[in-house]
Parts: C-alpha cells; sequence; structure tokens
C-alpha cells in the first residue's frame, strides 16, 4: 500500500596564458549549489529535492506553466523522507536531508518503513530481513537523525497487521518487541515518534487496536498516526483517533490529510485493482499544520507524498513508491482552494 521511495557539478579552472605579460582569463563561476529548502508555517521542512518539485521545473520547461503551477500545490508543502532499503545507506540517506532541513531551521520528517515482512508482501512488500538486522538498521537512522528535533513516522501498517492475520504466532510476536526497541532507540536520539495504528476503515475494532499498539510501545512513544496513505476524511480520523486515546490514557495523535480532500473511494476493486490503489478521483486535503484545532492532535501531516504510486495496480500506473505525475496533477486539480 505504500511505500517508497544528487549529483555536484564542478567547474573547470581555464588555462594560464602561453604568451608573455598575458594573464590567464578569471575562471568561470562554479554553478549555484542545490537550493537547501526552506522552513513551513508548521515548522517542517519543505525540499526542495522531490520529484514534485522536479516535475514543476520539467513542466515550466516545456511550456506547461499552468500544470506547473498547479503542482507547486505540492512541491511547496512538507514532504516526509520515507527511510527504507540497506542499512549501510541509511546512516548516509538521512543525514544528508536532515543537514538541510536543520540548516533552514526547520524540523526534519520521517518515515521509517523497513520492518521484517513489510505491507505482508503485498504492493510495498520487502523490509529488513530478519529482526537483528533490522535493530541495526534503526540505530543507522537514530545516529542519522540525532539531536535534530525530527519527527518520525513509525512503520505505516505494522501494527495493523499484527491483527489481520497475515503477522501471527512468533512473527507478532517479535514485531510487538522490534517496534518497542525502534521506539525507544529513536527517543533515545531525541525524535519525536508516531507509531502507525492504520486507518479507520482498516482494524475498526478499537479495543483490538489499542491492545496491539500497547504491546507495540506506544506508551512510550509520543502517540499515533492514523490515515497513512489512505483516503478517510479528517473528521473520521478525529473521532476514531479520540475513541483509540481514550483506552491508551490519553495518547496524542496525527493524522495524514495528504489524499483525504474528497473522502475515501468506493467500496471494492476499480478498474480491477484494490480502491486503496491510486484511486481515480481523489484531492489533496487539508496542508499540513500544527495548528489543528483538535485537542488530541498534535498536527496534520502529508505522510503519503502525493503523487506517489501505491503500486502497479494497474496497466501503465508505476511501482509503489514512484513518482506518477499526472495522479498527482489530478489530486492537486480537486484540492479546494
Amino acid at each position: 500500500m505504500r511505500s517508497v521511495p544528487a549529483a555536484r557539478i564542478g567547474g573547470l579552472l581555464a588555462a594560464a596564458a602561453v604568451l608573455a605579460g598575458c594573464t590567464a582569463p578569471a575562471p568561470a563561476p562554479a554553478p549555484p549549489a542545490p537550493a537547501l529548502g526552506s522552513s513551513s508555517e508548521s515548522g517542517y521542512y519543505v525540499d526542495p529535492r522531490t520529484a514534485a518539485a522536479a516535475q514543476v521545473e520539467q513542466w515550466r520547461a516545456e511550456g506547461r506553466t499552468e500544470d506547473a503551477d498547479t503542482i507547486r500545490r505540492i512541491s511547496e508543502q512538507p514532504l516526509p523522507l520515507w527511510v527504507s532499503g540497506d542499512a549501510a545507506e541509511v546512516r548516509a540517506q538521512t543525514r544528508d536531508y536532515v543537514d538541510r532541513a536543520t540548516a533552514v531551521g526547520a524540523r526534519p520528517l520521517l518515515v521509517a518503513y523497513n520492518i521484517p515482512h513489510r505491507d505482508c508482501g503485498s504492493f510495498s512488500g520487502g523490509g529488513a530481513p530478519d529482526g537483528d538486522y533490522y535493530r541495526g538498521w534503526i540505530s543507522e537512522l537514530a545516529g542519522a537523525v540525532e539531536g535534530s528535533g525530527a519527527t518520525v513516522v513509525l512503520e505505516p501498517d505494522a501494527v495493523p497487521h499484527e491483527l489481520s492475520g497475515c503477522v501471527d504466532g512468533e512473527l507478532r510476536d517479535e514485531r510487538y518487541v522490534l517496534l518497542g526497541d525502534a521506539i525507544d532507540t529513536l527517543k533515545g536520539a531525541g525524535a519525536t515518534v508516531y507509531i502507525d495504528a492504520g486507518n479507520p476503515g482498516f482494524i475498526t475494532d478499537v479495543d483490538a487496536l489499542a491492545g496491539a499498539l500497547d504491546r507495540s510501545g506506544v506508551r512510550r512513544a509520543d502517540g499515533f498516526a492514523l490515515n497513512v496513505a489512505n483516503f478517510r476524511t479528517t473528521e473520521v480520523n478525529v473521532e476514531f483517533g479520540t475513541a483509540l486515546s481514550e483506552r491508551l490514557d490519553g495518547a496524542r495523535f496525527v493524522i495524514d490529510t495528504s489524499r483525504n480532500g474528497a473522502g475515501p473511494p468506493p467500496e471494492g476493486d476499480i478498474d480491477g485493482a484494490p480502491s486503496f490503489c491510486n484511486p481515480p478521483d481523489r484531492a489533496l486535503g487539508a496542508t499540513p499544520t500544527t495548528d489543528t484545532g483538535y485537542a488530541l492532535v498534535d498536527a496534520l501531516l502529508w505522510v503519503k507524498r502525493p503523487g506517489e504510486s501505491d503500486g502497479a495496480c494497474r496497466p501503465g500506473e508505476p511501482e509503489a513508491g514512484q513518482w506518477f505525475p499526472e495522479y498527482g496533477l489530478g489530486l492537486a486539480e480537486r484540492a479546494a482552494g
């Protein structure tokens, strides 16, 4: 369901003059360094190196200026770095992003997405090969964010899958421990951590979900996250999250509003693919903010990067996490305001 998802150019010095009395021409000025980005009104980092930002420049160059301006509705918002893959690359990849964020006084926003048996082998299947590898991977991630005040959304769908039946027995029990250890490690590095709790249409048994969150360490986190990569309205998520919070001694939460502007798609398959996967006619939701107006909601965030595919669900659709420009354009075109 999820996903995932810069070479520098140097100038050449001119050759020295070969005629007596001549001076060498001044070196050509080096091209400007890539932009660092900026801090949004919410305080989170606006990364100028996202696929959406690159699409703006490409369409401008091609004369699609109206479409480019529309995609800016995405590119000018704080979008998280989804961290996954090889442990050896995690620290360098994350440190670059974190350094650019802190250089402009912004808070880094990241999604940790590498739990073993990720997404139960569905469109975003994969993850760490085993628990020991995952612990090392989390340690690398924590080292990269240490001292930055980063916010980390931890493992979309990992807890709901504990209840859905695709992760059970020893694997489920191990996952409880791995998630709790990840919370402790990231909190030890100074991160704010929200463990994912799915969405109101996934695991609807609030008592069972609260129990699974509790076993996975939510009380040692800063709260939980709802609606990641889904389409449920903010109001429905607030109601559901409040019910969860009541069972978890007032735990706070964040909501992904990246694609919930038109609410959820119809139930059932759409053109032969699951309705959660790149459904048509959806829209961007409320822009990221920490001024939510809801007592228990710390932030409305765009956790799913709008315009990135949920998976190769239908012919011609990109793999999970890959940029899907026309889908992103549609989300932005249908956004309110």
